[in-house]
């Protein structure tokens, strides 16, 4: 089956929870101690960021590559060179200046910090945890020369980073566990971090049904909201539709500054499914743990 296949269903109603869990039984456990573990963080953490945080401190903790997604290495790997291997074919290259959002324990990073220059990688990511492992990713790689950034955030307004630097914003599987404020305030100052001709993809979990969440962890959103909000803060917004001929669950948009002298209409933008700060770069344990993955892994 695609793993776009379906995208009208609502994995947050009780009947398709229902449904999915006489088809695949053996996923109910699993699903009853994440909501759980749901129910305990939310009540100590009221803030996106800080449980989000305790999220991937628990599934680091069990394990560092399912924690980004990744069920098995040879996942891990597939994962991060189907990353690589779509922004090497639409033009990366080494002099390039790339911020990952997200950057996780580099599972498509060290890809990336191996094609680029010295120091043009600067990896963000909210979780202490997995920043530890992304070192260890580094060393391992034997990539220490060079010098990548690494650096620990609490928001996405990147405040501490310069005007257009980078010509590649990247944030893999940010936005499917990301609530609209978070979303939102990445695009308001994405553009100013972006050079003259550089673009920010990301990746999000598509519905062209109702907009839904399951738990505080998997964010589904329709194309047109997103692509409206980008519209708002002066943005073009494209979606990528070769992104979706590769084997992957979550669909891909691109966003890019307007030219001098152009203006980006602002389209009314639909309602959204709820509210907070930023999740990371994670593709995994909440779907395969979930009522209904939508896509087995990352």
């Amino acid at each position: 089956m695609s793993p776009h296949a379906d995208p009208t269903r609502n994995r947050a109603e009780l009947g398709h929870k229902l449904r999915y869990a006489a088809r695949h039984p053996g996923r109910i456990a699993p699903h009853v101690r994440r909501t759980a573990r749901d129910l305990w963080l939310r009540a100590r953490h009221r803030d996106h960021v800080a449980y989000y945080r305790a999220v991937m401190a628990s599934d680091a903790a069990r394990d560092p590559r399912a924690a980004v997604g990744s069920r098995n290495d040879e996942r891990w790997l597939a994962l991060g060179a189907m990353q690589f291997d779509y922004l090497l074919a639409h033009g990366l290259r080494p002099e390039h200046r790339m911020l990952e959002i997200g950057c996780g324990n580099l599972r498509a990073g060290w890809r990336f910090i191996d094609h680029l220059d010295s120091g043009h990688y600067y990896g963000i990511d909210i979780s202490p945890d997995i920043l530890v492992h992304a070192k260890r990713t580094l060393v391992e790689r034997g990539l220490q020369a060079k010098l990548p950034h690494l650096t620990l955030t609490d928001d996405l307004t990147f405040d501490f980073l310069p005007d257009a630097h980078f010509d590649v914003v990247h944030a893999h599987s940010v936005f499917s566990h990301s609530p609209p404020g978070v979303i939102d305030q990445c695009l308001a100052h994405v553009g100013r971090v972006l050079r003259p001709g550089g673009w920010f993809d990301f990746t999000f979990d598509r519905t062209e049904g109702r907009e839904h969440q399951v738990l505080r962890e998997d964010f589904y959103y329709r194309t047109e909201t997103l692509t409206a909000l980008a519209a708002s803060h002066g943005l073009e917004a494209t979606f990528m539709t070769d992104w979706e001929e590769l084997p992957h669950g979550q669909s891909k948009i691109r966003v890019t500054r307007p030219a001098a002298g152009r203006t980006t209409r602002t389209p009314r933008t639909p309602d959204r499914p709820g509210d907070g700060l930023p999740a990371t770069g994670h593709d995994g344990p909440a779907q395969a743990d979930g009522p209904d993955p939508g896509h087995p892994d990352g």
